[in-house]
């Protein structure tokens, strides 16, 4: 057998044998005709001539092109799942893909809004318009809450727990929790629901979904991002902000502002607190005023400072 054929023989246990989804499929298809192409276009047509180098090679020359770190974790995931499948087969007898790692796409730092460019962005919608109001109360629930585009874009009217200052939201895998929202958010969030939603509901096609289009349907992932993309420029920011960036920026806000970090981690709704864990990057001039501030050995020095500094000037000697 050709490297093709063993490459349809395993899409074909994916398909039927593991029941991986469409969208699945495809992604391993596309990641591995692009191995395989890279290993022919070495003359390589045999798994057992296929080497660790060589794979190493590749993610290096996808990183050199541009691929992020988390295409470049599914490119590996394939190449060892197609490995585990050829050993498992007796098509070959050692795993060239062990031990390979790319760097973890979640240990990237992510972009983050100061406190001030956030204000900017959620002063941009015009509330005397119904799609300002929905917008600016969108914005509000986004930053206040930290969720996911999916999960916003999904919360119900239901949902908001008013008396308690709790939204329920289900993440992945359908999870359900409750993330605290503030007054601010949930004063926006009241005038939408009294003053534009109803209008926006009108047609029956709401379902219940707290933001609507204007038609009256749930809205889309991409219609979130191209309406911060309209708020953002109008602010004048010229930083790369998506849905996710206020994500980000509610969580690096609140570890700034002292939280505890398994708190956030329930918020967010990480089953993994080492994903968590890369909201602990703060700003480096921050962590200096904190330890100027609290060392006990640098506060002795700097009480030693001021006392020079307050003492009166001698008068020079003849």
């Amino acid at each position: 057998m050709e490297l093709i054929d063993h490459l349809h023989a395993y899409l074909d246990y994916l398909r039927v044998e593991r029941q991986v989804s469409g969208n699945t499929l495809q992604a391993y298809q596309r990641d591995l005709l692009r191995y395989v192409n890279y290993l022919l276009g070495r003359d390589i047509n045999d798994p057992a001539h296929i080497t660790h180098e060589q794979i190493s090679d590749l993610l290096h020359s996808l990183f050199e092109l541009g691929l992020c770190p988390s295409s470049l974790s599914r490119q590996l995931s394939a190449i060892r799942g197609f490995h585990r499948f050829l050993l498992g087969e007796d098509q070959t007898q050692s795993d060239p893909s062990l031990n390979l790692s790319v760097e973890k796409p979640w240990m990237k730092m992510p972009e983050v809004l100061s406190t001030m460019e956030v204000e900017a962005v959620l002063a941009q919608p015009r509330t005397e318009t119904e799609i300002g109001l929905r917008d600016r109360s969108l914005l509000e629930f986004l930053y206040a809450t930290g969720v996911r585009v999916s999960e916003l874009i999904s919360v119900r009217c239901t949902d908001l727990y008013w008396e308690d200052e709790l939204v329920r939201v289900f993440g992945k895998g359908r999870k359900e929790r409750l993330v605290p929202i503030g007054q601010a958010a949930l004063h926006w969030c009241r005038r939408y629901l009294e003053e534009a939603r109803p209008r926006l509901a009108g047609l029956g096609f709401s379902r219940d979904i707290l933001f609507l289009n204007r038609s009256g349907k749930k809205l889309s992932r991409q219609s979130v991002w191209n309406l911060i993309q309209k708020y953002v420029q109008a602010a004048g920011l010229t930083k790369s902000v998506g849905p996710h960036t206020f994500r980000h920026s509610f969580a690096t806000h609140l570890i700034e502002g002292g939280a505890d970090l398994r708190a956030i981690q329930e918020m967010l709704g990480h089953a993994d607190i080492t994903t968590t864990q890369i909201y602990t990057h703060l700003d480096r001039e921050y962590l200096k005023e904190v330890y100027h501030a609290f060392h006990p050995l640098e506060a002795r020095s700097r009480e030693g400072r001021q006392q020079k500094r307050s003492s009166p000037a001698r008068e020079p000697s003849v």
